[in-house]
């Protein structure tokens, strides 16, 4: 563990985290008289990440530094995984909340662990599905279609 990248890392995803605070205030915050739209889903993301992000700003300081050998930095994962979640922002409302997040997670499922193509489509299908069910039809929210 790099203790200034994850400073750093900590950081950037705070900032991201707010931005999608703030751009879920953007999204239309209901529709068809809903109580629960599709603002809801950026919101509680950003915050959990703002949450996480301060966490691991707080576990840089409780690290001792003569912990442990020092890892080598994957920068191409993280920027492949920083890049997909950027044109994930982009499409949803336009391709649609199923397909753009099936494709999001199937790219960063196979950044993390090449080669699990089966597992990963698997997951990437069923939380896509799952999250669109209960999100529609249990809480009567809408998504993008």
């Amino acid at each position: 563990m790099d203790i200034k990248f994850d400073r750093c890392a900590a950081v950037v995803f705070l900032a991201v985290g707010l931005l999608s605070v703030i751009g879920s205030r953007g999204i239309a915050s209901s529709s068809y008289g809903s109580v629960v739209g599709p603002d809801i889903f950026p919101l509680f993301l950003g915050i959990l990440l703002m949450i996480l992000a301060i966490r691991l700003f707080y576990e840089t300081f409780q690290v001792s530094r003569s912990a442990g050998k020092k890892e080598k930095l994957r920068y191409k994962p993280f920027f492949i995984i920083f890049i997909a979640t950027l044109l994930y922002i982009l499409t949803l409302e336009t391709i649609g909340y199923v397909i753009t997040t099936f494709v999001f997670l199937f790219i960063c499922f196979q950044t993390m662990e090449k080669g699990k193509w089966v597992t990963s489509l698997i997951i990437s299908a069923g939380f896509s599905g799952v999250i669109y069910f209960l999100f529609v039809n249990v809480l009567k929210g809408t998504l993008p279609g």
